[in-house]
């Protein structure tokens, strides 16, 4: 079999996955409602990412059934604290996500595939493969891209935060008291560290305990400042400690490790900053220094 025959093959054998996929897609009929439950209720949240938001009615369609039928609770584990660390529980759920992996990752590369081999587009297998790949592992970078975003931001309110805590428990209020009344002065759509506060206030009035709500508000940002805070805080509570005196010390602690990261940070830009310098910059003033010599060596008097 030459060459010829065996691309002719391989498209036929595609084409025909391609088909069977379509069409069992058809029959299985829309996903069940337990596909489709999010935080905030049978909708999700509009995605920031414009792919998510483009592949998702045909996720729907075509992939969603099928990612329900992967079991392993492992990988469920691991993609739900993704979602949760990111801060995007409203709007992404385990199945979604698995099901745009499926989409993105494989059906989608595999109409391309097949598009290439009838239409002769060009495309290398190299370019489809690494397209596959990217893919597939779309969803996770988005979840965690989300969650540096929502770290740079906890980080710039938690000193401000803090601070306004301590102030507001020194003039009487307890220490939830004093969160209601900062999450209530605070926009809570341009701050993380609000939205999550709110969250935990939410988590209390529907049943929680005090500690619970604070130990899953550290769960789902998955930092080690704000667990370090929580674990000072139920301490404190505990043992009846003055929470006054330990929201300052936070803060002073939080100021402190703010101070230690924009160091790193200088010397870290220092340091990469000698790259252009030796590639660029020194080989231009050499040449322009040294440069008239070689010419007068080479041109000059025997």
């Amino acid at each position: 079999m030459g060459s010829a025959e065996l691309m002719l093959f391989t498209g036929l054998m595609l084409a025909g996955v391609a088909v069977y996929l379509f069409v069992s897609s058809l029959l299985a009929g829309k996903p069940g409602e337990a596909q489709l439950q999010w935080a905030s209720g049978t909708e999700p949240v509009k995605s920031k990412n414009a792919i998510i938001n483009l592949c998702r009615p045909m996720v729907h369609q075509f992939t969603l059934q099928h990612a329900v039928k992967i079991k392993s609770q492992n990988y469920r584990k691991k993609i739900s604290h993704l979602i949760k660390v990111g801060g995007l529980s409203s709007e992404l759920n385990v199945d979604e996500f698995i099901g745009l992996q499926l989409f993105l990752g494989i059906a989608f590369p595999i109409f391309l595939i097949i598009m290439n081999f009838s239409l002769d587009l060009g495309f290398s297998p190299m370019m489809l493969t690494g397209l596959g790949i990217v893919g597939f592992f779309m969803p996770e970078m988005h979840c965690k891209a989300a969650k540096k975003n929502r770290e740079l931001s906890v980080r710039a309110d938690m000193p401000f935060f803090i601070d306004l805590l301590a102030l507001s428990v020194e003039a009487g209020l307890d220490f939830f008291g004093a969160i209601q009344k900062i999450v209530d002065k605070t926009d809570d759509e341009n701050s993380v560290l609000a939205e999550e506060f709110k969250t935990v206030l939410k988590d209390i009035k529907i049943g929680s305990s005090k500690t619970d709500a604070l130990k899953e508000m550290a769960a789902r940002l998955d930092m080690n400042e704000i667990t370090s805070f929580v674990a000072v805080l139920i301490d404190a509570e505990a043992t009846g400690a003055s929470i006054a005196q330990v929201l300052k010390d936070q803060s002073i602690q939080m100021r402190l490790e703010r101070f230690i990261r924009a160091e790193k940070a200088g010397a870290r830009a220092s340091q990469l900053i000698l790259l252009p310098l030796m590639v660029f910059i020194l080989p231009a003033v050499f040449i322009m220094v040294f440069g008239p010599m070689a010419v007068g060596f080479m041109y000059g008097k025997n």
